[in-house]
């Protein structure tokens, strides 16, 4: 077979979404984790740091252990366009280069494309794109031992479309060229390529034919779409290798070899029947026997079926499939090895220290020392696949959502809820399964309607069961989705009605609706699908069934009650239409946009919050082999619709996912696309990069909720926008003439529960905060000021920027009546949008040390109060208003009883000043005098009962016992209890008499 000669740039250019628009920089997203491992798809290491691991994961790109595992740490954030991993080849005999093969060989429904090869030569501090950006998928990725310039590639292709880029493609001068070497067809890639050891000319590699549809996986093809190949002279030529191997239908293998004995090939082949299974090479791989047919070696060929074989002994070879097995034999025989997570995909061997290698799965990837005795923790990567999000009303609240390859759906918090010794302690099962969604119920959090693959359940959180009340009661396992009755995707919406939290609505080819919990169910309208017969087909052809209702094309996948007007109703089908009623389901209308190509997802609909007639749609249409974004807006309850995504700022390869619209401003839009987050302003007419800090992944879902912006991804779990609804108000997006302060949402007084909590793990659960935005224009100079003004006019709190002159500072002022320090703070004057956040804490006491003066002090009292920003000649204003936690007046406390506590603090913190400034004085003064006159007598008695001696476990004296009072008050929201009133009264005294002694 010739080869063909084709030269690829080295460079790709970062993508536009990856700037975050400048004026917005301030904006910041909080990740909210999981802490538990995702899908890992692909993973690595090297000999020359024995230590050191790499994983990559299905849609949260490449993270680095030092550790064997104990910690991990994303590599690959800023530098890749994409977060899918295919595969990973680390030198071995320099840890610094890696090349990693960018989109997942797995080819599930939802697989994210590639975007190429990217190598390292810092070992993953820094990465450069070298080619290959079309391949899409890459199902492996070798280095010649040799010679780290010289790299090989398998190239599986687009799992949706046919595309010229599949095939074997080598480069010799480190991914600066690239020659493909082995091609069959636009349809036929190849799943894996291998390297004889001690002879790296001898090359294998494996062909595939592999394509996905939404209602169908082909996987294999006749035998000119699929084999082995075979180079001995470093890929110039190649022959077809099929001597004992399957003659008919072929479909995806992968190989192994051994340096233990490099005459032993193994490849594991997808085939009919019993010709499917592991098969034996003792010629270097000239001819072949079948070792093993057994059935869980060969499960789900498209998305597993790696085989291993051990560095240290030929004969024991391991197959990644939904169990792990292991043969010690060559094959003949097998036993499962128990893995931390089922669904196994890759493994590597340290090929020079026997039992240490690194296993991938669907709840990420494990280190084992003893050669799979024990492994490595998966709950330290935040790596999470979630389909989408649904938020509670507690306080704080919670996050709801499906993940990935998960027993049941998942929740957790956005803020810290009270106080665990470890954060994965909040990550709790709310029901269903991994596809969710899963919904709490507005006003009863407790309860959580979950799905699991179109099979409704009612959990409650307080005894963790889950009621069942599946629509039809019918298994649809296995059949052909035409001799269903009803047709459920593995992702089901369901939906809670934002006029009655007792009607449900959940949706299989038709919209259900329940008022009691699921116990009766009524179908409120027609088969709203387009039911093509010829999608109507049993998945998985030609050689391996596979129907796990994933590839049901003809069901409904998005549904919402517009909020303004009970009974209207939006529905969108997975393979197109888009329907409405404005009847409660008594007559629905087909409103599918005209040009809108058929056949895709109807990802989301989304109601207006402002007007009715207004609603707006996704299509997703990737999986069809269109990558372009599609967004749609009705104003006429659908008679016709504007296409908001042409060529107006999201990029013409960003599918979209999912569009909400924001709450308080009309036309503020904001859409989820398969490679990041965007932001519209003029209702869609165009659109900017809302990237922000967010990795790039897909965002599978978003809700705007308390003035909060929530996501989920696919890859890298939940984010939190904290008080995005600064968004809402003029006049951003572009900075004005002026300075603007912007009036700040209502605050809880929420306190922080989690000891010795680190803001910069995962998750990110920061100090409560009232959030505080003002907006500089471009070109601004000069320092900003900040008060927070109680309603008597008592200044709480006051900062500065950096740059503020001195002058500016005033303390204790007699002339102004008041006591005002302004801080030197986190006050930023950069052109665009600033965020402060203020910790709702008045000044604490004075300090000789002036690092830690002023810190500290009392939280502020509910209620109201106004924000004064100083900025150059300008002097603006804005109310603030900080509310208590409901769960504290829950307990009994009321507002009257905090402003008692707080009045007390503010008393402690003046007499805990008084106190230092007074120990200050009399220290200052001692320095001057001789140690045997009187007054120095007079001031050692006097320090002796303002400050503790130095010593292990010395009497707290005047000033600790003071700070101790305090102390007594911080932890919560209380009345102060009658000692606490006491003992400040004796202390006050106390502090008196040694003033009145020392002054004597």
């Amino acid at each position: 077979m010739n080869p063909l000669k084709i030269v690829i740039g080295a460079s790709l250019a970062l993508h536009s979404l990856w700037l975050a628009a400048e004026p917005l920089d301030a904006l910041e997203f909080r990740n909210l984790g999981p802490t538990r491992g995702g899908r890992v798809t692909a993973v690595g290491g090297t000999v020359a740091e024995q230590g050191t691991f790499y994983l990559g994961a299905s849609g949260g790109g490449v993270w680095k252990s030092t550790d064997y595992g104990t910690t991990w740490n994303n590599v690959s954030d800023g530098f890749f366009a994409s977060p899918s991993i295919g595969a990973i080849a680390v030198s071995q005999n320099d840890s610094n280069i890696l090349f990693v093969g960018t989109g997942s060989e797995g080819l599930r429904s939802n697989v994210i494309p590639g975007k190429g090869v990217y190598k390292s030569v810092d070992g993953g501090r820094n990465w450069m794109h070298v080619g290959l950006e079309k391949t899409a998928h890459i199902g492996a990725v070798e280095i010649d031992p040799r010679n780290n310039n010289t790299v090989w590639v398998a190239a599986v292709g687009n799992a949706f479309a046919p595309n010229e880029e599949r095939g074997v493609y080598k480069t010799t001068d480190g991914g600066r060229n690239w020659e493909r070497v082995l091609h069959v067809s636009d349809r036929v890639g190849f799943a894996d390529v291998e390297l004889l050891p001690g002879s790296p000319d001898v090359v294998f590699a494996t062909a595939w034919r592999a394509e996905r549809k939404p209602w169908t996986i082909i996987s294999g093809g006749e035998q000119e779409e699929g084999g082995l190949y075979k180079s001995d002279d470093g890929g110039a030529s190649w022959r077809r290798v099929d001597k004992g191997l399957p003659q008919g239908l072929i479909g995806r293998m992968d190989l192994a070899v051994s340096p233990d004995d490099s005459r032993i090939v193994y490849v594991l082949v997808e085939a009919p029947d019993d010709e499917g299974g592991l098969y034996r090479s003792e010629d270097q791989g000239e001819s072949f026997t079948q070792v093993s047919s057994k059935s869980t070696l060969r499960a789900r060929p498209f998305y597993f079926g790696r085989v291993e074989a051990n560095p240290h002994n030929a004969d024991e070879v391991h197959v990644m499939s939904v169990r792990h097995s292991r043969s010690r034999d060559g094959g003949n025989t097998w036993e499962l090895l128990p893995t931390p997570h089922g669904d196994n995909h890759d493994l590597w061997f340290n090929p020079e220290e026997p039992g240490l290698f690194i296993q991938a799965n669907d709840g990420g990837a494990n280190v084992t020392h003893n050669d799979g005795a024990s492994w490595s923790t998966q709950f330290n990567q935040p790596t999470v696949e979630v389909y989408q999000v649904e938020v509670d009303d507690q306080y704080p609240y919670w996050l709801y959502a499906g993940q990935q390859d998960n027993g049941s759906t998942i929740a957790v918090p956005s803020s810290s809820p009270y106080s665990v010794q470890n954060s994965v302690a909040w990550l709790i099962e709310t029901g269903g399964c991994e596809t969710g969604p899963a919904v709490p119920k507005p006003g009863n959090h407790n309860i959580v309607y979950a799905n699991c693959k179109g099979r409704f359940g009612v959990f409650d959180k307080r005894t963790g069961t889950e009621r069942s009340y599946y629509v039809g009661a019918a298994n649809m396992y296995g059949h052909n989705p035409k001799d269903l009755r009803y047709r459920f995707q593995r992702v089901s919406p369901i939906h809670v009605s934002p006029h009655d939290p007792d009607t449900v609505y959940h949706a299989s080819q038709f919209v259900h609706r329940t008022r009691d919990d699921g116990v009766t169910w009524e179908t409120i309208s027609p088969d709203l699908t387009a039911f093509e017969a010829d999608k109507q087909v049993i998945s998985g052809s030609p050689i391996t069934r596979d129907i796990t209702g994933e590839e049901f094309y003809s069901t409904i996948y998005s549904l919402r009650e517009s909020a303004l007007e009970p009974g209207l109703i939006w529905v969108g089908a997975n393979d197109g239409p888009v329907h409405v009623t404005r009847d409660n389901g008594d007559s629905w209308q087909d409103v599918t946009p005209r040009n809108l190509p058929s056949g895709g997802r109807i990802d989301s609909v989304e109601p207006s919050p402002h007007d009715p007639a207004v609603a707006y749609i996704t299509s997703l249409r990737y999986q069809l082999g269109d990558p372009k974004p599609y967004i749609y807006r009705t104003d006429d309850f659908g008679k016709s619709w504007t296409l908001l995504s042409d060529g107006n700022g999201i990029p013409a390869d960003h599918p979209v996912r999912v569009v909400r619209a924001d709450p308080l401003r009309p036309g503020l839009l904001y859409a989820g696309t398969e490679l990041g987050l965007f932001v519209s302003f003029d209702d869609g007419g165009s659109w900017q990069s809302f990237q922000q800090n967010l990795p790039i992944t897909p965002i599978t879902d978003i809700k705007l909720h308390r003035g909060d912006l929530v996501l989920s991804t696919m890859g890298r779990g939940f984010w939190v926008l904290d008080q995005v609804s600064v968004l809402s108000q003029q006049p951003l997006p572009q900075a004005d003439d002026t300075p603007v302060l912007f009036a700040s949402q209502e605050t809880v007084r929420y306190r922080q529960n989690m000891r010795g909590y680190d803001p910069e793990a995962i998750p990110q659960f920061p100090e409560p905060s009232a959030i505080i935005d003002y907006q500089l224009p471009e070109g601004y100079s000069g320092a900003v000021q900040l008060e927070i003004v109680a309603a008597d006019g008592t200044v709480v709190n006051a900062f500065r920027s950096e740059d503020a002159s001195e002058e500016a500072v005033v303390e204790d002022s007699m002339a102004l009546n008041e006591t005002r320090v302004l801080d030197t703070a986190d006050l930023t004057v950069n052109p665009g949008l600033n965020r402060f956040h203020w910790d709702m804490r008045h000044r604490g006491a004075w300090h000789a040390d002036k690092d830690k003066r002023f810190r500290g002090g009392p939280m502020a009292r509910p209620g109201n109060y106004t924000l004064r920003l100083h900025a150059g000649d300008e002097v603006l204003e804005q109310p603030l208003t900080l509310v208590v936690d409901p769960r504290v007046l829950e307990q009994g406390v009321t507002p009257e009883h905090i402003d008692a506590q707080v009045a007390l603090q503010l008393r402690i913190v003046e007499l805990q000043s008084e106190a230092r400034r007074l120990t200050d004085e009399l220290e200052t003064e001692r320095e001057d005098l001789d140690a045997d006159t009187a007054r120095a007598e007079q001031i050692d008695a006097a320090l002796a009962e303002l400050t503790m001696a130095e010593g292990t476990y010395m009497q707290p004296m005047l000033v600790d016992q003071i700070g101790y009072l305090g102390y007594m008050l911080r932890g919560a929201d209380q009345e102060p209890g009658a000692d606490a009133l006491e003992r400040f009264e004796e202390l006050a005294e106390q502090l008196e008499q040694v003033r009145t002694k020392v002054q004597s």
